[in-house]
């Protein structure tokens, strides 16, 4: 099968058009015809860093954690998928889990679930890591109906479908954004826009919630903003984020009693820790999507799987507005 192989790590490495073996299906596990795979943060992190993060598999490596394609063979102990089921999932591209940037992958059947019917093969591959993380941290957070929630970073892979499921959830949302650009998406997904370069904190906590503070933060951005999460935060509020790589002084969060959540997905697949949970969460994403209430939003650019190198360096620079995806 083709697959495109990074045989050496750093900002400079390339992806190499190969053709490899390809895998045998084994027990718990399907082999799966990739369809389309989609870009994020980690994917360019690991193929930049390599070692210097523990989850990077060894060189030569078929990266690549996102996807959507076909069931091609069902290994031993699969009940529930059959050959010809389309199928996503975030399942591979990191550890000892080769990726989907190839024709082919094996997929632990944890891992996946049967596409949105609803969605293309694009639409499908683009959901999965971002989706999960979103709706884990909104659910580990206590989100209800009638919360006000605030998103950070609402134009961003994460911070799009949490705006989105904040939204199906019942919740009065808000988000920030940089931009005219990305204020427009936040607010044509249904949310309320706020610009974080011309708004202080302190000026949309007021207009929003007449200073009390929202009831929910979902911090996409993370790091260094969490301390605007923490302003933002009503008096026993609950905060979930993303990125929490950084030394933070936690003084206003004591002082308001807050609840942060830190949300790390890619632990079941790193640790084969209580994996069927992302089955689960992959199976009601595909009915919220259904239902019409999630539909991820893609660049308008197109790739193809030759054309990896360019897909990350897309997603790096910035410009690209949605998931970027790669198509087989």
């Amino acid at each position: 099968m083709r697959a495109m192989l990074i045989k050496n790590y750093g900002k400079d490495s390339e992806f190499e058009l190969s053709d490899v073996a390809t895998p045998d299906v084994k027990p718990g596990h399907v082999l799966v015809q990739v369809a389309a795979s989609s870009v994020n943060t980690v994917d360019t992190m690991i193929r930049n860093m390599g070692k210097d993060l523990p989850l990077s598999p060894d060189t030569p490596a078929i990266l690549g954690m996102d996807f959507a394609g076909t069931v091609e063979a069902v290994g031993e102990g699969v009940d529930a998928y059959s050959v010809g089921d389309e199928v996503y999932g975030c399942a591979g591209g990191l550890a000892d889990l080769p990726g989907a940037l190839a024709d082919h992958m094996v997929a632990d059947a944890n891992l996946i679930a049967h596409k949105p019917k609803n969605l293309s093969m694009k639409e499908a591959a683009a959901l999965p890591l971002v989706a999960i993380t979103a709706y884990e941290g909104l659910m580990r957070a206590g989100i209800t109906q009638g919360q006000k929630v605030l998103v950070h970073g609402g134009s961003g892979g994460v911070g799009h479908v949490a705006i989105q499921l904040a939204k199906h959830f019942g919740a009065d949302v808000y988000s920030t954004g940089g931009g005219d650009q990305q204020i427009a998406l936040i607010e044509k997904l249904g949310a309320t826009g706020i610009n974080y370069k011309t708004e202080t904190v302190q000026d949309y906590v007021v207009k929003h919630t007449g200073g009390a503070g929202f009831d929910l933060v979902f911090d996409s951005v993370g790091g260094a903003n969490l301390t605007n999460s923490f302003e933002a935060a009503a008096l026993n509020a609950n905060i979930a984020t993303t990125v929490s790589l950084c030394e933070l002084d936690l003084t206003p969060a004591h002082f308001k009693g807050l609840s942060l959540h830190v949300v790390f997905m890619l632990i079941p697949m790193l640790h084969n820790h209580k994996r069927e949970e992302h089955a689960e969460i992959l199976r009601q994403l595909a009915q919220i999507s259904e239902a019409g209430a999630l539909t991820p939003v893609l660049d308008e650019e197109q790739f193809q799987l030759e054309d990896a190198g360019k897909a990350y360096a897309r997603l790096e620079s910035g410009k690209g507005m949605g998931k970027v995806v790669i198509e087989n």
